[in-house]
C-alpha cells in the first residue's frame, strides 16, 4: 500500500519524490495551446468534444442558465455563505493594510514617490469540474478577485456529461462577483484565456487550481500571460511523532488522496513504530471508504512515509519538499511551526485538518504545489493587485544628483543616460 522509506540524504530524497512533467504530456499540452491560439473557438470546441464526449454549441453560460441555476439550486446555501464570510474577514484585512502604505522622503530631495495598489483589469479563474464539482474553489478565486476590486472576472469550468456546469458552481460564482462564465476546461480553457478567442476575450492574469494538463498549460502561457502559481494536484504532508493518533493521520491522508490519483500525500516521522501503525491504519480504512479506488491508487503511486533520523532532519525535509499543506501532528506543534517555512499552508495541532482548511478556516485553499511554497503562500488579494509607483522630481533634485549620476553611468558604460539629465540642467 503506502511505502515506508528511510531518509538518508534530504536533497536526493526530495528530488526522487518530486513529481515531474513528462515530455509527452508537455508536447500534448503545447499542441492544444497552439491549436487554440491559431483556431480559437473551433479548436476549443473540438477539444471539449474530444475530452468530454459532447458537442458544444455555445461556450458562454447564458443569463437564462445562470437564472435557472440560482433559482433551482439552493443546496448548501448557508454553509457556502459562511465560507465566503470567513474568507472575506481575512482578505479585507489584508486589503486594508495595503491601503495604508506610504513612503516618506526627506524634504531636501525635492521629489515625490507615491505607491498605491491598483486592481488588475481582468482575470480568468479556473474552477475544476466535470466529474466532480468545486464551488468552494469559485469562492477562493472569484471572491478574492472581487474583494481586490477587479472589474472583469471570468470563470471557466469543464462541463459534465450533460454539457452543463454544475448549477451550484454557477450560483456561487455569480454571488461572488463573476462577470462571465464559460463551459470549457482543461488546457484549451487556459489557452482561450491567455490568447483570446471570438467567444472568450483574453485576460490579464489566470488563477486557480487544476490537474496536470491545466498546470502545464499555465506554465507554458506564463511566457505572455501572468499566472498566480503552479496549483496542481493536491499535496499533503504530515509531521507525526509518537504522540500522534495513527488513525487520524490515515484519515487526513485519505481526505486529500480522494481528489485524484495524481495527489501526493505523505508523512514525515522519526518513529518506525508510528510509520508502521499509520501503514496498518491505511490498509484497514481504505477498502471501506468512498472513492476507495482513487484513494488506493493515489496512496500506492505517490504516497510515502519518510522516516528521518531526528527532528532537525524532519524540519529540513518538510521545508525542502514544501508541500501544498503541511499538518503538524506533533508535541509542541506551535513552537515547531516557527521553523516550518517551506509549505504553502501550515496547520498546527491535531484539530486543524487540511480538509477543514479547504472550506471553513478562512484560509484560501488555492495553494502552491511542486515546491513553490518555498517562495509564496496561498492566493490572496495581493495576486489581483499591481503595485503602482508614480515618481516626480524637480530640476533642483536633478542638479543635486548630477555628479553621482555621471559616476554611475560612466561606470556602467551608458553615457547617454547622463546626457539626458545634463541637457535639462543647461
Amino acid at each position: 500500500m503506502i511505502k515506508i522509506l528511510q531518509v538518508r540524504n534530504v536533497d536526493s530524497f526530495v528530488e526522487s519524490r518530486r513529481q515531474k512533467t513528462s515530455v509527452k504530456d508537455r508536447k500534448i499540452v503545447q499542441s492544444i495551446l497552439d491549436d487554440v491560439r491559431n483556431n480559437g473557438d473551433v479548436a476549443v470546441k473540438k477539444y471539449e468534444q474530444k475530452f468530454n464526449g459532447r458537442k458544444t454549441t455555445s461556450l458562454r453560460v447564458s443569463e437564462k442558465e445562470i437564472k435557472e441555476a440560482k433559482l433551482g439550486y439552493r443546496e448548501g446555501g448557508s454553509s457556502i455563505e459562511l465560507a465566503s464570510i470567513l474568507l472575506n474577514i481575512v482578505q479585507l484585512r489584508i486589503r486594508e493594510k495595503l491601503d495604508k502604505i506610504t513612503v516618506q522622503t526627506p524634504a531636501w530631495a525635492a521629489k515625490q514617490i507615491q505607491l498605491s495598489y491598483i486592481p488588475i483589469p481582468s482575470v480568468g479563474c479556473y474552477i475544476p469540474g466535470g466529474k466532480a464539482r468545486y464551488p468552494s474553489s469559485a469562492i477562493m478565486s472569484i471572491k478574492t478577485a472581487s474583494l481586490a476590486g477587479v472589474k472583469r472576472i471570468v470563470a471557466v469550468s469543464p462541463p459534465g456529461l450533460d454539457g452543463k456546469i454544475d448549477p451550484m458552481t454557477i450560483r456561487v460564482a455569480k454571488d461572488c462577483g463573476v462577470t462571465e462564465i464559460y463551459k470549457v476546461g482543461g488546457a484549451q480553457a487556459i489557452g482561450a484565456l491567455a490568447y483570446g478567442t471570438k467567444s472568450i476575450p483574453k485576460v490579464d492574469k489566470i488563477v486557480g487550481p487544476g490537474g496536470k494538463f491545466v498546470s502545464i498549460a499555465k506554465a507554458i502561457v506564463s511566457e505572455q500571460t501572468s499566472i498566480d502559481m503552479i496549483a496542481g494536484p493536491t499535496e499533503l504532508g504530515i509531521l507525526a511523532d509518537t504522540t500522534a493518533d495513527p488513525e487520524l493521520v490515515a484519515l487526513d491522508l485519505i481526505s486529500q488522496a480522494e481528489h485524484s490519483n495524481d495527489t501526493m500525500c505523505f508523512v514525515i516521522t522519526t518513529s518506525k513504530t508510528m510509520a508502521k501503525q499509520i501503514q496498518k491504519s491505511l490498509e484497514k480504512l481504505i477498502p471501506d471508504v468512498e472513492r476507495s479506488a482513487i484513494v488506493k491508487q493515489s496512496i500506492s503511486k505517490n504516497g510515502f512515509i519518510a522516516v528521518c533520523r531526528n527532528q532537525n532532519e524532519m524540519i529540513d525535509l518538510a521545508n525542502k519538499i514544501a508541500p501544498e499543506h503541511m499538518e503538524l501532528m506533533v508535541k509542541n506543534a506551535k513552537r515547531l511551526s516557527k521553523k516550518i517555512t517551506g509549505p504553502g499552508l501550515v496547520l498546527i495541532g491535531n484539530n486543524t485538518p487540511s480538509s477543514a482548511s479547504d472550506y471553513l478556516l478562512g484560509t484560501n485553499h488555492i495553494l502552491p504545489t511542486n515546491g513553490f511554497g518555498r517562495t509564496r503562500g496561498g492566493l490572496s488579494v495581493l495576486d489581483f493587485l499591481k503595485l503602482q509607483v508614480v515618481a516626480e522630481a524637480k530640476k533642483s533634485y536633478l542638479d543635486r544628483i548630477s555628479d553621482d549620476l555621471k559616476t554611475l553611468t560612466d561606470a556602467e558604460g551608458l553615457p547617454n543616460h547622463y546626457k539626458a539629465v545634463e541637457r535639462r540642467l543647461k
